[in-house]
């Protein structure tokens, strides 16, 4: 049985395209300060280059600590999203333990090796303070259509992290990263989302940011679906993260309003709702200024 029938939904690519375009349109009625602000407490500030030093992580985490000090009245970002090896760095840096340590895992991004290494490296990130971990769906196993494999792959990385984490007396969030580019079609966003929540993921996310499509409207559309149609059979919530090419406040604000206009006001916070991003700060703070700011 497909998990589009286990979970009565199939994408309606026709009507899905119809409810965007009615979203974008009235997207501008949204637009305020507060939710600007509300949009730049989901941010994972990332920074995942190859280029990475200690310092610069450093740096990265040092501006929000500036942010705390010359913009009191701003929420902190949800967390700072670094490679596993810069865990420590940001947990030892950053201005209060609400914001989170964000690392990927799972030889993200293109997941390609053993499992075995895959969970070690999860297990690393979270013993060195990793409070969330975004891993990457096995496609090797996905696309080729071996879905009990992928979903193996989740639910022993989702193991290796709660035991991690209970070692330290901690509850790590899992992230999902679907990479829906790759994925095509609807139909197989729509597989892979039930699928990732099947395997235990806390999040499912669209995309690394390391291939030529990352984050769309559509790819959103249907994941929101999927998760609001999985929370309707199970009654478990699970959050949602649009990564990659989210560079501006106009875009922020369309994905806002489809998780809201889909999911409804109770996912819209950090616990539910995320936006992966290494831009956005500063169009954000744009918009609630009324002017220029270059911050990040």
């Amino acid at each position: 049985m497909k998990y589009s029938e286990k979970y009565n939904y199939t994408p309606d690519d026709a009507k899905i395209a119809s409810s965007i375009q009615a979203i974008i349109a009235g997207a501008g009625s949204m637009a305020s300060a507060e939710v600007f602000k509300t949009c730049f407490s989901f941010m994972d500030l990332t920074t995942l280059h190859t280029q990475d030093t200690e310092e610069s992580v450093r740096k990265l985490v040092g501006k929000v600590v500036r942010l705390r000090e010359e913009y009191p009245a701003y929420p902190l970002p949800a967390s700072i999203c670094v490679y596993p090896n810069f865990a420590s760095v940001v947990k030892a840096s950053r201005p209060d333990p609400s914001l989170h340590v964000t690392t990927v895992a799972s030889c993200f991004p293109s997941a390609q090796s053993f499992l075995e290494v895959k969970v070690r490296e999860c297990e690393l990130a979270v013993e060195n303070g990793a409070d969330e971990i975004d891993i990457v769906l096995a496609l090797n196993s996905f696309l080729a259509g071996d879905y009990d494999t992928a979903l193996n792959e989740i639910k022993v990385m989702k193991a290796a992290i709660d035991a991690a984490g209970q070692r330290q007396g901690r509850r790590i969030i899992l992230k999902v990263i679907l990479e829906t580019g790759l994925l095509v079609s609807t139909e197989k966003i729509a597989e892979a989302s039930f699928l990732a929540m099947e395997g235990g993921a806390d999040f499912i996310k669209t995309s690394t940011g390391k291939v030529d499509v990352n984050a769309t409207p559509t790819s959103a559309y249907v994941m929101c679906e999927c998760i609001k149609a999985f929370y309707e059979k199970t009654g478990r919530k699970v959050g949602f993260k649009a990564a990659g090419g989210i560079s501006n406040a106009k875009d922020a604000l369309c994905y806002y309003c489809i998780g809201r206009s889909i999911l409804g006001d109770s996912w819209m916070n950090k616990d539910l709702f995320r936006f992966g991003v290494s831009r956005l700060g500063n169009s954000l703070m744009s918009e609630i200024e009324q002017s220029t700011v270059n911050f990040f």
